[in-house]
């Protein structure tokens, strides 16, 4: 079972990733795999310094506007590998936009990107593939993911 979604009603971004990988679930927590460029990333594009806690990371999120979701809610899965999702459920991102002023959605990863395209293709709201910030993706490029994140909130 994933995590529910880490949203304000003044939220403009979502990021969705895939599926919690085996440290993110021990922890409870999006992208808890330390090795996870993730939270480097986002913290850096706001030019804060990167906070551990749990609850410093939920406050960063709301102060900043950043939506946090995966697009896969329960799944069957193999470690965290997502090659290995089978039988899985999709989040209700509708109702999440409902909720929320976001303009901009950003998928971590190719497998949260078809998955995304399967449901939700025609949403209404732009949507891009982001390189994953796993560790496993040595294409990852932080430059990308700043310019998406600075079309969104402007140049940081």
């Amino acid at each position: 079972m994933g995590f529910p979604p880490e949203f304000t009603a003044g939220s403009s971004v979502l990021i969705l990733g895939s599926f919690p990988s085996v440290q993110s679930r021990k922890q409870s927590f999006y992208y808890g795999n330390r090795q996870n460029r993730f939270w480097k990333m986002l913290y850096g594009f706001f030019g804060e310094p990167l906070q551990e806690g749990v609850e410093e990371k939920r406050a960063f999120l709301r102060a900043h506007g950043v939506a946090l979701w995966d697009i896969v809610v329960r799944c069957e899965i193999e470690g965290s590998a997502d090659a290995s999702i089978k039988n899985y459920e999709v989040a209700d991102i509708p109702s999440l936009l409902a909720k929320t002023a976001v303009r901009r959605i950003l998928l971590n990863g190719t497998a949260a990107y078809d998955i995304f395209r399967e449901r939700y293709a025609g949403i209404g709201v732009p949507y891009f593939r982001m390189p994953s910030t796993s560790p496993a993706n040595p294409r990852y490029s932080e430059a990308v993911w700043h310019a998406a994140l600075a079309e969104t909130f402007g140049a940081k």
